[in-house]
């Protein structure tokens, strides 16, 4: 199916580039053509859910001191955050969801994800660089969980 906008949810796994203007997109429930480039799906999402994508990549920095390949919260309440696999300055830059990876593995020179459906998709990136990302992925949670958990409790008392 072929959708021109995309709006990213809790059953989203990747957002991976077919070329400068067409993007496949991996659900749980299925996969789909957008007609925009990865990068624009990202921004879009990120302004669809209240914020812009550089405000994305600040809070990142703030909470976690990364500088590059920034991981990003998408949606707070789903707590749904992806990672690039390359630097976001290329426009062929896949996105990943934390959430939906239960393993990742060593492909000869690249690596590929078992997502928690049970699919398997072959990525373009070293084990080293996607472990590095995974790393720089679960740090932004737990740095966003620690805080919301801190000011729940503030709240509390």
């Amino acid at each position: 199916m072929i959708l021109e906008d995309y709006e990213i949810g809790y059953g989203t796994q990747a957002i991976i580039p077919l070329s400068e203007d067409k993007t496949m997109i991996y659900e749980e429930e299925g996969e789909y053509i957008v007609d925009k480039p990865a990068n624009q799906i990202i921004n879009y999402n990120c302004n669809y859910y209240g914020s812009s994508y550089d405000g994305r990549c600040e809070g990142t920095r703030s909470l976690t001191g990364f500088r590059s390949k920034l991981p990003i919260i998408i949606e707070e309440s789903r707590n749904i955050i992806f990672f690039p696999t390359n630097s976001v300055r290329r426009k062929q830059s896949t996105w990943i969801a934390l959430n939906k990876i239960a393993s990742y593995h060593k492909n000869d020179k690249n690596s590929y994800i078992i997502f928690t459906d049970g699919r398997k998709i072959d990525f373009d990136i070293s084990m080293f660089s996607l472990e590095n990302q995974f790393y720089r992925a679960t740090a932004l949670k737990s740095k966003f969980l620690d805080r919301k958990l801190l000011d729940k409790n503030i709240e509390e008392k």
